[in-house]
């Protein structure tokens, strides 16, 4: 026990960092938003649009899977991608107008977006199930986790958490898409975001469609916000509207911050130390109602990234020459 001064006692167990079953759950939500933020870190980091709506994305790429599954015949395998060609068309009827505002007013529009389409969830009973959410769509990947499962114990792993293959496939991917956005960013095509990040009207002058590498752009961070959809829904079991409240884009943002501005690699170091810190405190005992312990979790992670905007604006893997964005 930690007395702080006379109050009352403060209770900190450690017990939690040596079980596997914590570092699993902390590890899918880590792997989740490192492939929601690398769509984000396209879009800031390489391409110059401040995009928040990412939590649109998500939300679409989720729901359209479960009604897909469970309104429909169409199996599980299938209404991924259709859900991600779904969630492109979404992110293409918001870009094709905002797109061409300027980016104060275009980070406004995918706000707004976003909240459409949540508010539409929370109110489509008959099609999104409201606040009650949607269930029932899991069966396909209960086969395919029990299969991964059993690999596992194969190799003498007998007590393996129920949620560790979701563990497993959630990072392969992530680290996939990592590196494939690597790779991609040093191509012409990455060059010219690039270019659009520092000076559009230059990369314009050299005959460059902007606003198509700029849709492109988007529509890419669509399908990784979809993506991240998946993962989350897999993970939780239902899908319901507050779990696409704004703060979702913002945890995002924090991500990069963290992991510094124009560094794919540095997503997932981002991603991993926020998601620790905030489940972490978790298991501070405080004398505090639930509701201001959630706050108080926010209020640390706000000092540390402004502790890290102040001695190390870039991020821990960011570069100062990557912190250049157009007008």
């Amino acid at each position: 026990m930690l007395e702080l001064l006379s109050g009352p006692p403060i209770a900190v167990t450690f017990q939690s960092f040596t079980d596997v079953d914590f570092w699993t759950s902390v590890g899918i939500i880590a792997g989740t938003y490192t492939i929601f933020a690398l769509g984000l870190q396209l879009n800031v980091g390489f391409t110059g649009i401040f995009n928040f709506g990412q939590a649109a994305f998500m939300a679409i790429g989720a729901y359209s899977m479960v009604i897909l599954t469970t309104e429909t015949e169409i199996s599980f395998w299938f209404s991924l991608p259709i859900s991600i060609l779904i969630t492109i068309a979404f992110a293409l009827v918001v870009g094709l107008p905002s797109l061409r505002l300027r980016t104060d007013y275009f980070a406004i529009a995918t706000i707004a977006a976003a909240e459409a389409i949540r508010l539409f969830a929370l109110n489509a009973r008959g099609l999104t199930g409201g606040a009650q959410g949607k269930y029932g769509f899991g069966d396909s990947w209960d086969s395919v986790s029990n299969t991964i499962q059993g690999w596992i114990v194969d190799l003498g792993w007998t007590d393996v958490p129920r949620l560790f293959p979701l563990f497993l496939v959630v990072w392969a991917v992530a680290v996939a898409l990592t590196f494939v956005l690597s790779r991609a960013q040093q191509t012409p095509w990455g060059r010219v975001l690039r270019a659009i990040r520092e000076d559009e009207d230059a990369a314009r002058a050299l005959g460059k469609n902007a606003f198509a590498y700029k849709l492109q752009s988007l529509a890419i961070a669509a399908t990784l916000g979809a993506l991240a959809g998946f993962f989350l829904a897999l993970n939780l079991k239902f899908v319901v509207p507050d779990e696409f409240l704004p703060i979702v884009t913002f945890n995002g943002y924090a991500v990069l911050i963290l992991g510094g501005l124009a560094s794919y690699w540095g997503v997932s170091v981002g991603a991993v130390i926020l998601w620790t810190i905030l489940e972490a405190l978790l298991f501070l005992d405080l004398p505090l109602s639930e509701t201001r312990i959630t706050a108080l979790r926010f209020i640390v992670v706000g000092l540390i990234l402004i502790g890290l905007m102040a001695f190390r604006p870039q991020g821990m893997f960011g570069k100062r020459e990557e912190m250049v964005l157009g007008d």
